[in-house]
């Protein structure tokens, strides 16, 4: 079965990155650019995990998180934080928000961030 992974990410670049390096292994792949249509697309795709970026143009991570906590269609969709913000009380909120892990971008090559996700998969 093919995996699905949502990437919510407002920088293009970025995301489409990402996006391809996904594609390459095979996995189907959504982007959204804001909380709200990440919120959307977790409900229409239903995903097997979502790639979240916490600091996007409209809107914030922790928003997606907490309203995706509280909608019983999609609280059990698995998160992995992604961003650039090296923010403890962020990282802390995310967690116990159900994020499964907060990652900073600096820390990891799209391959190195592939196998992490595929860890959390299987």
């Amino acid at each position: 079965m093919t995996k699905k992974i949502l990437i919510i990410e407002n920088e293009q670049i970025l995301a489409g990155m990402y996006a391809d390096r996904f594609r390459q292994e095979g996995w189907y792949v959504s982007i959204a650019a804001t909380t709200d249509e990440g919120l959307h697309m977790t409900k229409k795709e239903k995903p097997n995990i979502v790639l979240l970026e916490i600091l996007l143009f409209n809107g914030h991570g922790i928003e997606y998180l907490k309203t995706k906590k509280e909608d019983e269609t999609i609280a059990k969709i698995s998160v992995v934080v992604f961003s650039n913000l090296d923010e403890p009380k962020t990282k802390d909120e995310s967690l116990k928000l159900g994020a499964l892990e907060y990652l900073l971008k600096t820390d990891y090559t799209p391959k190195e961030l592939v196998a992490k996700v595929k860890f959390y998969l299987n």
